[in-house]
């Protein structure tokens, strides 16, 4: 996790210098939003696999593709060849990030289990402040290739260690097998249904970018898919947000789709409109991490005091505030760098929601189907970026449009997130675990009454 997090921060801020020196800064949206629809593709395949044989597999495969896909990229000489290499980047990223949350419900028990993914934010802390500035300088010393090329090597490191630590041993770890229940929440993806959504998602990306027909055909096209096809990806009953599983997932595609976006436009806001250094906006980022990270001990440290579909709503609270934040910084009077803090304080909201969901959803799962579960929870977190920000880019595409001044743009956007976390925190309550969500993610017999926790 720690050298999953330092090549995302690393990697990120190469990649519009990548896209201008193959020539191809028109494709950069492709580009940047390969690896987001290639993980949808890679979660489906790792929850999958780790529900066959548990986390063992695919984390491994996860990590070898990693260093493949990094040397993919390091040798770009087109812009194509790039977003080739983000993408199946994003392929090995989907099955590292669900085998990790799936090991953590198959491995470790229920009491520690909080522990563990603030350890797994904490790996995000040092990459936040070492991973941009020293890819800085060698893309500024060297080149943005020798970046890829020593991510790669490094990533080589955790691909020996699962290679010869995770061989030969046992694929799921003594967790008691429980048969399906009639009418379960849980059924399994189709792997078409998997790849339909990522090309979907990699269109509608693009799409939002300009209004042509040519984009608007994209984006269309990706809607039409999308609406198709990500149900499948899904428990059954999401989009009603019914109680357990299918209103956790729910949540994790608000929250996240929400808080992204966010983080988009603030940075865009500050180096467009408000004409901020580059340096303030990188403490933003840096930040942000940090409060996260934070926020994710907190929570770790809250597991027999405060309810977790009460940390999720207070997650939401907390991003609603940061939101007013950043829409008050359009104002001319607001110092910009006040906007900084609104990607601080919208992280500490998900350090407290994001753990607190994926605990929710091994909650509401049977033990041998957790695999599943984490795989639904990456799915939605990369559908729910994909469509508030597609969403929010359309509002903002229509009115600079309509507007001689930026400004009032990015009003329009900040507000539109109100809605997604404004849910997230009416519907948190939906995701409250019950003694039988509890007995059925133990394997253990349910009891015919339920009382809630």
């Amino acid at each position: 996790m720690f050298l999953t997090g330092f090549a995302a921060l690393a990697v990120m801020p190469l990649l519009p210098v990548a896209a201008r020196d193959l020539d191809g800064v028109g494709l950069y949206p492709l580009v940047a939003g390969a690896f987001v629809a290639a993980s949808l593709l890679g979660g489906v395949l790792g929850g999958a696999w780790a529900d066959r044989g548990g986390a063992r597999r695919p984390l491994t495969a996860g990590v070898i593709l990693s260093v493949a896909t990094l040397l993919v990229s390091a040798t770009s000489t087109t812009i194509w060849q790039l977003a080739l290499g983000r993408f199946t980047d994003g392929i090995a990223a989907g099955l590292v990030a669900v085998s990790v949350n799936a090991a953590v419900g198959q491995s470790y028990p229920d009491h520690l289990r909080a522990r563990v993914l603030s350890l797994m934010s904490a790996c995000w802390i040092l990459p936040s402040l070492a991973g941009p500035p020293l890819a800085g300088f060698v893309a500024t010393r060297w080149s943005w290739h020798a970046v890829f090329f020593g991510l790669a090597g490094l990533t080589l490191i955790p691909a020996v260690a699962a290679v010869l630590l995770l061989r030969g041993r046992p694929g799921q770890p003594g967790a008691a097998r429980e048969p399906a229940r009639p009418g379960a929440s849980v059924r399994r993806p189709a792997l078409p249904a998997a790849l339909a959504v990522s090309v979907a998602a990699a269109l509608t990306q693009y799409g939002v970018t300009a209004w042509d027909v040519r984009h608007v055909v994209c984006a269309s096209a990706g809607v039409a898919l999308l609406v198709a096809f990500a149900p499948r990806l899904l428990p059954p009953r999401t989009w009603r947000a019914g109680a357990g599983l299918p209103a956790t997932v729910l949540l994790r595609a608000l929250t996240s789709g929400a808080y992204f976006t966010l983080e988009a436009f603030v940075p865009l806001m500050l180096s467009t409109a408000r004409r901020v250094p580059g340096t303030v906006t990188g403490l933003a980022f840096t930040g942000a991490a940090l409060t996260w990270a934070g926020a994710s001990w907190v929570q770790g440290r809250l597991h027999h005091r405060v309810q977790r579909h009460r940390l999720v709503a207070v997650g939401a609270a907390i991003m609603a505030v940061a939101v007013a934040v950043a829409a008050l910084c359009t104002v001319p009077a607001v110092p910009a760098a006040v906007a900084v803090s609104s990607m601080v304080v919208a992280a500490f909201g998900m350090g407290l929601a994001t753990p607190s969901l994926t605990l929710l959803s091994l909650a509401h799962t049977p033990a041998d189907r957790q695999g599943y579960a984490s795989g639904a929870l990456q799915t939605a977190q990369n559908l729910g970026q994909t469509l508030v920000l597609m969403v929010t880019s359309a509002v903002f595409t229509a009115l600079s449009a309509a507007s001689t001044h930026q400004l009032p743009s990015f009003t329009g956007a900040f507000a539109l997130l109100m809605l997604p976390i404004a849910g997230a925190g009416c519907l948190a309550g939906r995701t409250r675990i019950m003694v039988a969500d509890r007995q059925r993610a133990a394997g253990q017999p349910v009891a015919e009454a339920d009382r809630g926790m």
